[in-house]
């Protein structure tokens, strides 16, 4: 693999060095609620991503927003790719994450569906999770084949690409043609992440306070509840599924179970893992020369699941 680039090289020393000892000091209560409202509203103020079109839409409860290559001919009915943000269930939303969904409807030539879902504490993660479905049902009512849906996410979008999928099966909707998790949150129980060598490895994400997150969202170790638990639901129907993640950081090995859980269940999965980046780099950072290429076999994988043979537009 080639070694990291200067870029990458700088916002590593700039998380591992800076973000990580604050974000170890924070508690999960009080102002780092206040905080997510704060990250959302600065986001705003990020120059709008170039060569795409947005059209906004009103689900019940929360917003979404539809995001298109500007050149593109293809409608809804083409296929589309449903995005889920990250921000561990707290922060995030359309403007965060805006730039990563651009560059996929750019790479891919298909809408890219984004969704602001009802997060803590508005909601729990289930009603996170119910959310992800109201927009899955919102695409198929438009005429998009399933067949030509892929769900992609980031961190705790990631754990909603496998448990919205999931839901989706539960309430008798056709799944989706493929599912793309970034660095994804998939184990809402934290023992293993906790007691693994990565807690200190990773660049800035604390194993901690996705602990506290997971508690404050409705998870109980102790009850089995497979709404919450995709790492060990009944994987075999789900479609071909492509994992990034990165070898140092916390949620690494939620990729390797899942990955292991995947093949056992049948199902097709390719995990791809980064060196020496941080968690969600193709989210935070999508410009970055290693984001880029992992934006480039994203966008190859939902070729290959989707129905249309539209060409990547441009990078």
């Amino acid at each position: 693999m080639n070694a990291p680039s200067l870029q990458s090289q700088v916002v590593y020393g700039i998380f591992r060095g800076v973000i990580r000892p604050v974000l170890q000091r924070i508690p999960v209560t009080g102002w780092p609620v206040v905080l997510a409202t704060v990250v959302e509203a600065t986001a705003k103020v990020l120059p709008p991503p170039s060569g795409v079109t947005v059209e906004n839409v009103r689900l019940p409860g929360f917003d979404a927003e539809v995001v298109r290559a500007a050149t593109a001919k293809s409608d809804l009915t083409s296929g589309a790719v449903l995005y889920f943000h990250g921000g561990a269930f707290l922060t995030g939303g359309l403007n965060s994450h805006r730039r990563v969904v651009a560059a996929l409807a750019r790479r891919t030539g298909l809408p890219v569906m984004h969704i602001a879902y009802r997060q803590l504490p508005k909601t729990n993660i289930k009603g996170s999770i119910d959310d992800c479905v109201t927009a899955y049902r919102w695409l198929l009512d438009r005429g998009t084949d399933p067949a030509s849906v892929v769900f992609a996410g980031d961190s705790a979008g990631g754990f909603l690409v496998f448990a919205a999928a999931l839901a989706a099966r539960e309430v008798g909707l056709a799944g989706p043609a493929g599912l793309i998790g970034f660095s994804p949150w998939l184990d809402l129980d934290c023992a293993t992440k906790l007691a693994h060598p990565n807690r200190a490895t990773d660049a800035y994400l604390p194993a901690k306070l996705l602990a506290a997150v997971s508690g404050i969202g409705g998870y109980e170790p102790r009850v089995h509840d497979r709404v919450l638990a995709p790492t060990t639901g009944d994987l075999s129907a789900l479609p071909p599924v492509l994992l990034v993640a990165v070898d140092s950081e916390v949620l690494f090995v939620d990729a390797e179970v899942m990955a292991a859980n995947l093949a056992a269940a049948g199902v097709s999965c390719t995990l791809r893992v980064w060196t020496r980046q941080i968690h969600a780099f193709t989210a935070l950072f999508p410009e970055m020369p290693e984001s880029r290429a992992a934006l480039d076999d994203a966008a190859g994988f939902i070729a290959s699941r989707s129905d249309t043979q539209n060409s990547p537009l441009c990078r």
